[in-house]
């Protein structure tokens, strides 16, 4: 069954034409640009592989048409990366996406870089298959195409036949045909040519070091891939952390099971490997505590039903987050409208917190967060679920009280253990009082990185 086609507005007012397939955790493709036409190209090879189980299952797999190509508007032309970004975010906006992973390929590549880099609190896996990081680099390696698409005007269907027969390495002429048809509904000869001069002004080079999400670059050879297996590598290496891998398909026409695993088991969605459960500790913990600001006040202004929605999808993005950051939410206890979890690092904790205060703010729902590190006790509720209990629990939920709007607030124990290590600074508030609580605590307030402005 075909997905159905819908369509938002970007910022700038152009019509982007998007759809979603599928169930689970949301999966964006960035735009390749070049052939894109929603109807003309489902997207196969991300849902159909040679023994058939594809890599849709456990995602929602979103796709969209950039502007100038496929079912999105035609006009402005406009390939530049602020205009992309523009695309991609209308996008996420309209789906209210609160965290999700982006997948992209060829083309697609430099605008997913950007906005990973740009939007750590959102972006919570980056792959990229084939990549590169500077349009000139291909457009070097593409400089005897230049006279022929000055001639697409003129020549316009054998341009797209030979761009298609190049596409798949002159093996398969059937196939070519029906991909130059595809180009030639994609795209104008107008836009081609735009599309390869914004190219040339493509460098996403210095983006990749601030990348800070998990990473996976895939490099997939075939004839007629134009993105080299140098480059590729160039991208995995200056992004921390990255992991690069080569995958050779057994057939090209199909999408690799190889690749398939690599892709669910780095999004954890391999549905042939249940989930290790993660085991609550007993002991000295770091603990951290988050309520939704003013929750009742939102709950009149929004309506009880449309606050719950937004309230449990914005637990499940901190939940998420909370696991990236090798931090164990505590699933067990009623907590309202607040979450909490436990660390055995102060500097993964401080991390969490300063990312789930980012996530908050996007929702539109402001965080109180306080962290606190003292002994806790596992036990079980009721309902079977583990929980944790303590002292250190309860003023950890106190100096999440005290904190403003979207401030992490920690405990002078918590500042000591991560002082050297976590990156940021601290602002000292001095001793507070914590109702409920016999001895005040010192408290700091979290700021930037050391040496920002």
């Amino acid at each position: 069954m075909e997905p159905e086609i819908r369509y938002t507005t970007t910022s700038d007012g152009v019509s982007i034409a998007y759809y979603t397939m599928g169930e689970g955790y949301p999966l964006v493709v960035t735009s390749w640009v070049l052939w894109s036409h929603l109807r003309r190209q489902p997207f196969p090879e991300y849902h159909r592989s040679r023994s058939g189980r594809g890599l849709g299952r456990g995602l929602q797999i979103v796709r969209y048409d950039a502007r100038g190509t496929g079912l999105s508007d035609r006009h402005p032309i406009d390939f530049s990366m602020d205009a992309r970004m523009l695309d991609l975010e209308a996008v996420v906006q309209q789906l209210k996406l609160m965290r999700f992973a982006i997948f992209g390929s060829g083309h697609g590549t430099p605008a997913a870089v950007t906005y990973a880099a740009g939007n750590p609190e959102r972006v919570s896996h980056l792959i990229l298959e084939s990549a590169y990081a500077r349009g000139r680099d291909h457009r070097e390696t593409a400089k005897g195409w230049d006279s022929l698409r000055d001639t697409a005007d003129e020549q316009w269907e054998r341009y797209a036949l030979t761009a298609a027969n190049v596409q798949l390495g002159f093996s398969d002429s059937e196939s070519a045909q029906k991909l130059a048809s595809r180009l030639r509904e994609s795209m104008t000869p107008e836009s081609v040519r735009a599309f390869y001069a914004a190219q040339q002004a493509i460098d996403v080079t210095a983006l990749l070091s601030r990348i800070a999400v998990p990473t996976v670059v895939v490099y997939r050879p075939f004839s007629g891939n134009s993105i080299q297996l140098e480059w590729s590598r160039v991208v995995a290496s200056k992004i921390p952390g990255a992991r690069f891998v080569t995958v050779t398909p057994p057939d090209e026409r199909v999408w690799p099971d190889e690749e398939t695993r690599i892709v669910e088991d780095f999004l954890g969605v391999n549905q042939d490997v249940p989930a290790a459960a993660s085991v609550l500790p007993s002991g000295t913990a770091i603990i951290l505590f988050a309520d939704i600001v003013d929750s009742t006040a939102l709950t009149e202004r929004l309506g009880d039903a449309a606050f719950r929605a937004k309230a449990r999808e914005l637990g499940g993005s901190l939940r998420t987050l909370i696991r990236e950051c090798a931090g164990t939410p505590v699933e067990g206890p009623t907590l309202g409208d607040g979450v909490l979890a436990v660390f055995t690092s102060a500097r993964e904790a401080i991390a969490a917190a300063v990312r789930c205060a980012a996530v908050g703010e996007s929702a539109g729902l402001s965080l109180h967060l306080g962290l606190h590190a003292g002994d806790v006790t596992r036990e079980k509720d009721p309902d079977g679920r583990d929980n944790v209990y303590g002292g250190a629990v309860n003023i950890a939920a106190r100096i999440s009280g005290l904190s403003a709007a979207g401030e992490v607030l920690v405990s002078e124990t918590v500042r000591s253990l991560a002082r050297t290590s976590a990156g940021v600074a601290f602002e000292d508030r001095g001793e507070q009082s914590l109702k409920g609580i016999a001895d005040s605590q010192r408290i700091f307030a979290v700021r930037g990185r050391e040496g920002d402005t």
